[in-house]
């Protein structure tokens, strides 16, 4: 199933409620920006910043994307500065969609799937070299 069928109603409903005001600023100037490009046969995707459910479509459309068109997708996490729920659920799908490898997690990224498990399911390297030969 794609993310955009599982995921997107959930991430894009108006439920009326008021942000918290720790929600609404707490991640604003850490930005989210994504990155793309082939290497060795596999799509890179480069995630930098802050992933929460106001943030994250960006990333899961070029997730989204790659693991429709290429064998083997690569997501370099090492610039990952907050993620929560939402993207763990977005990498889970990816890892259903297709071969996902997740490049240099970092800290905050690894200690979230160590905590809820996700790093049992989700493959991760060291290095964007590593991950397209492996």
């Amino acid at each position: 199933m794609p993310w955009d069928e599982a995921g997107v109603p959930a991430l894009t409903r108006d439920t009326g409620a008021e942000p918290l005001p720790e929600r609404a600023t707490a991640h604003a100037q850490e930005g989210a920006a994504v990155l793309q490009y082939e290497r060795r046969g596999a799509w890179v995707v480069v995630a930098r910043g802050a992933y929460d459910m106001d943030s994250v479509t960006p990333l899961a459309e070029a997730l989204d994307a790659a693991a429709g068109k290429h064998p083997k997708v690569i997501l370099d996490a090492s610039g990952i500065t907050f993620a929560d729920s939402t993207l763990l659920n977005l990498l889970i799908l990816t890892h259903q969609a297709g071969t996902l490898r997740v490049v240099a997690p970092s800290p905050r990224l690894r200690r979230l799937c160590e905590i809820t498990g996700v790093d049992s399911i989700l493959e991760t390297r060291d290095s964007v070299d590593d991950a397209a030969v492996s």
